[in-house]
């Protein structure tokens, strides 16, 4: 039986679920597609691709991951008040994710953490930064992948290695078109 190795363009089904409370946060049920990526191309977090290595084809298995191998520590210093007049038109709510254009026209995701008086906190961690996740995971395949598909999945991720588009995104000038 063949193994999960560094390279390989890998194939799951997968379910991560929040360990604090035990809500489905993504499924590949969801889109009745499975999961498909290039191992070791930081296309998905470090703490799955570091479970996957090794594996057969076949296997089943379940996998907690810490937050510094999957989404990282939640850091104070992504918290930001903003006066509450830039919100307007808007019913705010906390935990709301919202989306905006940074500095340099990048687009962001934010968070509102609270929500005060005259001003609203916003928050640019990872929504799932600070969290253990725990998967549920299926290998449907591994092998080395051929040149067409090195081409095919092969991508940067956005965001920092946050965020990922699937390269279904990508620009012919290499530029990622996410919407993320």
């Amino acid at each position: 039986m063949s193994k999960v190795e560094n390279g390989h363009l890998v194939s799951i089904n997968y379910k991560v679920t929040n360990k604090e409370n035990g809500e489905v946060l993504d499924s590949s049920d969801i889109e009745n597609k499975p999961l498909t990526f290039l191992l070791g191309q930081n296309q998905i977090i470090p703490g799955l691709e570091k479970a996957l290595i090794g594996k057969d084809i076949g296997n089943k298995f379940q996998v907690e991951i810490a937050p510094q191998d999957a989404y990282g520590i939640k850091n104070p210093d992504f918290l930001q008040e903003v006066p509450k007049e830039q919100f307007q038109g808007i019913d705010l709510k906390k935990g709301m994710t919202l989306f905006g254009q940074s500095d340099d026209g990048q687009s962001v995701q934010v968070i509102v953490d609270e929500i005060g008086e005259t001003s609203v906190m916003i928050d640019y961690n990872h929504p799932l930064a600070g969290k253990t996740l725990i998967f549920d995971v299926e290998i449907l395949s591994s092998n080395e992948p051929s040149e067409d598909e090195v081409i095919k999945y092969s991508h940067s991720c956005c965001g920092g290695g946050d965020s990922c588009c699937g390269g279904e995104h990508h620009q012919s000038n290499g530029k990622c078109g996410c919407k993320h």
